[in-house]
């Protein structure tokens, strides 16, 4: 059985072009028919059939392929995105090192000037530093330990005891020479020749 079909139907059916549907008919390979100015072309129901089949699969086919197409698009602009990334990557890390040796350069020229800070300050406050030394090693010379008076005593040879007695009697009779805080319980004796305890 044959169905009637427009000549564009029929290039879809019979998977040719419409000048090859043309061809045919002129060549009386295909039955047309004229109906209101337009031309109608008798195709095979099998062929119709067989059509629908082809088609299904061409869908399917065609579905594949797209996927396909699909999944390289999507590789190569994961292949871009990844070589993007990398050079991002390196660009920041570039910069960074440029920041770490702006940073360093910042740091090293900031130790230059308090060195030299440092050193024009020595220079400037080193004799006042060097005139407390000098007078704080006056006034600790202005006075002797209990142990250096002990040996100056006993070069004269006193025993301890007349020296302890010394002192006792001396912070008791005011000598100005033994100063006793009762406070802190110390006792200051003043640098001298004791002579005079001798």
């Amino acid at each position: 059985m044959q169905r009637l079909v427009t000549t564009t139907e029929a290039s879809e059916i019979l998977g040719i072009s419409l000048q090859g549907v043309h061809y045919r008919i002129r060549k009386n390979q295909l039955k047309s028919e004229k109906k209101d100015g337009k031309i109608f072309v008798y195709i095979d129901e099998e062929s119709i059939k067989n059509s629908k089949k082809d088609d299904k699969k061409s869908i399917e086919e065609n579905i594949f392929e797209r996927v396909i197409v699909s999944k390289d698009e999507q590789i190569e602009i994961l292949k871009k995105s990844i070589k993007w990334m990398k050079n991002q990557h390196f660009m920041e890390i570039k910069r960074l090192e440029k920041n770490q040796k702006r940073v360093m350069e910042v740091f090293n020229s900031e130790i230059k000037l308090l060195q030299s800070a440092f050193n024009e300050m020595k220079t400037i406050y080193k004799p006042q530093i060097e005139d407390k030394k000098n007078s704080f090693k006056d006034k600790n010379s202005e006075f002797i330990t209990l142990q250096e008076f002990f040996i100056i005593l006993k070069r004269a040879s006193k025993s301890d005891l007349e020296i302890k007695n010394t002192i006792l009697n001396a912070v008791k009779n005011g000598d100005e020479r033994f100063i006793y805080n009762k406070n802190s319980k110390k006792l200051l004796i003043l640098n001298d020749s004791f002579e005079d305890l001798i």
